[in-house]
């Protein structure tokens, strides 16, 4: 019998035929050591046998990724992808989904290829699929764990339902320059908070079981500081130390490896002369050798190919030839490894083993899918009708977007609105859909799903000739022609409420911006409204910090919704008119002006630090026009109650290395509404053979407290939590004075100290 007769029934034999019927839940296996040793066993056994009748050119097939035509996200390189997929050129499929497509095209592989090998199929599913929730940024200003991984286990569920096996997400890039676009993608600035994040996101997509049919494969990227361009800009050069790479940019990538994460990306920059795709330090020597990473990793688009205009490579075979031998394992739609692997194994510059090694990982990770049982098991129709944006993942997607908004303004308790009152509500965003759910959306609907804060208002305000609208504006644009509508408005309302901001291609990839005030002609809009006299609320729509001097000087209220997805505008009204209390608190922090960038709370001391209190002095580490305070911190956000922190205490004043540190505060609800408290614990370490953080986040605990409600908070840390990079680059903790803040942010905190011996 011919191998191509018999080989998936062998595999069906081998592996067992699985019929998965799971919905949201992800299933779990219950193995054993034991079990787990014969499972890996067999697997091993199983990609033996395949490898071992595989040619080059079929191997060499499973290390490339190509683009349909169905949704591009960079220059397309070949529109022959069905062609190649047929030929066993390409193993594995992007930009592809739906059971009918995903299946159309596996057939195409399982059909007509010698082995039968089942494509993989990946798609850039990063904060939801169909459902859409808010961007990854906002979501982090929810500091939500647990809602942010259910955030990803339903968009795994509703990716995997339409055929996908593998997203490109999650982003862990730590990013301290607003000006970058991509900031939108991440966590922020903070690496303990983005470590916390990017573990959560892994475990929301993965599961606890990868051969369960609502899970995909979760891939890390950047790797690595791609959130460090020179300037801002997208793309460019990175050039840092190797302590403040390991101390900032590598710690979320770890994290995602002990999470268990499968896949990695690298990053389009270069790092210290030597690009991300090339960088046998980063994806051979920290990834694999040092950190124990047993997946693959794929380029970022043509990034291969892109090692040519760096000047590493002189053409894209010598390109192929340096990716290969730093550690990349697939080479996405720039077709190097497909055109040249055979030549430079031939010319001896690579070896058939390391393609054989690279090909192993690959279909490592198909056989954990399930994919060799079955090559079409995430192909059911009944699934895909199923488990699209049902009612529980819509309203996953509200309740997440009321957690990420964060209330920057509330002067004179302005908000929350009364539901009689006569409200105008103004301002390109205010009726949006296309852009309330940002870039990256997946395949959410931008045209007839997304819920407004037009549809959000007209659910909440009991009297509907108590709601006005008028655009006012448009989000890029000199056109004042609606300028007059929103004045004659306005001056009817007891209340305008404006919704302003960025369009979502304004953020995001080969987004960067030098200004980041609010675009267009909207700040004249609002200081045409605000010559009126009325209560202005503005509500913001963006993908990253903005510089709002003017707007927090003037406006009574300001709320930070981030783009929040498909239900955002109920969830802005539910928090607008009081049926909900803004919880969330920023993790970029938001600059008083551009210059100022980049900016974050956890800066170091310099030999001449400006201290605000007493005489001015010139000679120290300010700026002449600016004060040095960001305009809101990191960790900052209010709420419609008000929190008193008391009793903070460590258990004692000296420890030993082996000791655990147990810390408590007080917290009590003093204000009149319900409210939920993100209690932040910090960290300085006051000598030390380097120069460190004035402060660090360490540890934090939302608490939900009723009004004149207390409760007492405990964290606890040890010495491993106070290491760091010492002078001769060890990583460890050294003895001596520690101070801990605790409070509602970075600034607003009070202290204790303790002593480590």
């Amino acid at each position: 019998m011919k191998i191509k007769q018999f080989i998936i029934p062998f595999f069906i034999i081998l592996f067992g035929f699985t019929s998965c019927t799971e919905k949201t839940t992800v299933a779990k296996k219950d193995l054993s050591s034991t079990d787990k040793t014969k499972s890996d066993a067999k697997m091993e056994s199983f990609l033996d046998s395949l490898t071992k009748i595989m040619t080059l050119e079929e191997k060499i097939g499973q290390l490339t990724l190509m683009s349909t035509d169905w949704e591009k996200t960079g220059p397309t390189i070949n529109e022959n992808y069905k062609n190649l997929i047929k030929e066993g050129k390409v193993g594995n499929i992007f930009n592809a989904y739906s059971v009918k497509f995903t299946r159309e095209l596996q057939q195409l592989a399982v059909e007509n290829t010698r082995l039968k090998i089942p494509l993989l199929f990946g798609y850039d599913v990063i904060h939801g699929h169909r459902t859409i929730f808010p961007i990854s940024l906002g979501e982090s200003a929810s500091w939500d764990l647990k809602a942010i991984e259910n955030s990803a286990r339903i968009a795994a569920t509703e990716a995997s339902a339409e055929g996908i096996h593998w997203t490109f997400a999650p982003m862990v890039d730590i990013s301290r320059d607003a000006r970058w676009g991509r900031s939108s993608e991440g966590a922020g600035e903070d690496v303990y908070l983005g470590s916390e994040i990017a573990k959560a996101r892994v475990r929301g997509f993965q599961g606890d079981d990868l051969f369960a049919t609502n899970t995909i494969l979760a891939c890390a990227k950047h790797y690595a500081a791609y959130g460090a361009p020179i300037a801002g800009r997208d793309y460019n050069t990175v050039d840092m130390s190797e302590r403040e790479l390991r101390t900032t940019y590598l710690p979320p990538f770890k994290a995602t490896v002990d999470a268990g994460v499968s896949t990695f990306m690298t990053a389009f920059n270069d790092v210290n002369g030597v690009p991300a795709s090339g960088n046998k330090y980063l994806l051979t020597d920290i990834l694999r050798e040092e950190w124990g990473f047993e997946g693959f990793v794929v380029t970022d688009y043509t990034s291969i190919n892109e090692l040519v205009p760096h000047g590493v490579a002189k053409d894209n075979k010598q390109a192929a030839e340096i990716a290969l031998n730093a550690g990349v394992d697939m080479d996405m739609q720039g077709g190097a490894y497909m055109d040249y692997l055979k030549e430079l194994i031939a010319d001896g510059k690579v070896t058939e083993q390391q393609v054989t090694t690279a090909a192993r990982k690959i279909l490592a990770l198909k056989y954990k899918l399930g994919l060799f049982s079955d090559p079409y098991r995430y192909c059911d129709e009944t699934r895909e009708k199923e488990l699209l944006m049902t009612p529980e993942h819509l309203e996953a997607a509200r309740d997440m977007a009321r957690k990420s908004a964060v209330l920057l303004k509330n002067n004179n308790q302005t908000l929350p609105l009364s539901k009689d009152k006569k409200v105008a509500l103004i301002g390109p965003l205010a009726n949006d859909k296309y852009n309330i759910i940002g870039s990256w959306t997946a395949a959410g609907d931008r045209y007839t799903k997304p819920v407004t804060v037009l549809e959000g208002f007209k659910e909440k305000i009991s009297n509907p000739a108590n709601l006005l609208f008028t655009q006012g504006c448009e989000i890029n644009s000199d056109n004042t022609s609606d300028f007059q509508n929103a004045i004659n408005i306005a001056k009817k309302a007891d209340v305008v409420v404006m919704v302003m901001g960025e369009s979502e291609g304004m953020s995001g990839e080969a987004a960067s911006r030098t200004n980041l005030d609010l675009p267009g002609n909207q700040k004249e809009l609002l200081k045409a409204i605000k010559k009126l006299g009325k209560p202005i609320v503005l509500v913001l729509m963006n993908g990253r910090p903005l510089t709002l001097e003017w707007e927090n000087e003037n406006m009574d209220a300001i709320l930070e919704a981030w783009f929040p997805g498909t239900m955002g505008g109920y969830a802005i009204a539910d928090l607008i008119f009081g049926d909900a209390n803004p919880s969330g608190k920023l993790t970029m922090t938001f600059p008083r002006n551009v210059g100022q960038i980049p900016i974050y709370y956890n800066v170091k001391n310099t030999g001449r630090p400006y201290e605000l209190k007493g005489p001015e002095q010139r000679y120290r580490s300010r700026y002449l026009d600016v004060s040095n305070s960001p305009l809101y911190p990191f960790g900052y956000g209010l709420s419609y109650t008000t929190f008193k922190y008391a009793n903070f205490a460590v258990d004692k004043k000296t420890y030993a290395f082996k000791e655990t540190i147990n810390i408590s505060v007080t917290v009590t609800n003093t204000g009149t509404f319900k409210g939920e408290e993100i209690v932040q614990l910090y960290m300085r370490d006051m000598v030390a053979s380097v120069t460190l953080p004035l402060k660090e986040l360490k540890r934090f605990e939302k608490v939900m407290l009723k009004p004149n409600e207390s409760k007492k908070i405990t964290f606890t840390l040890t010495s491993d939590d106070l290491a760091f990079y010492t002078k001769d680059m060890s990583f460890k903790a050294e003895a001596g004075e520690f101070k801990l803040f605790v409070g509602t942010n970075s600034e607003a905190l009070i202290e204790t100290n303790f002593t480590l011996k």
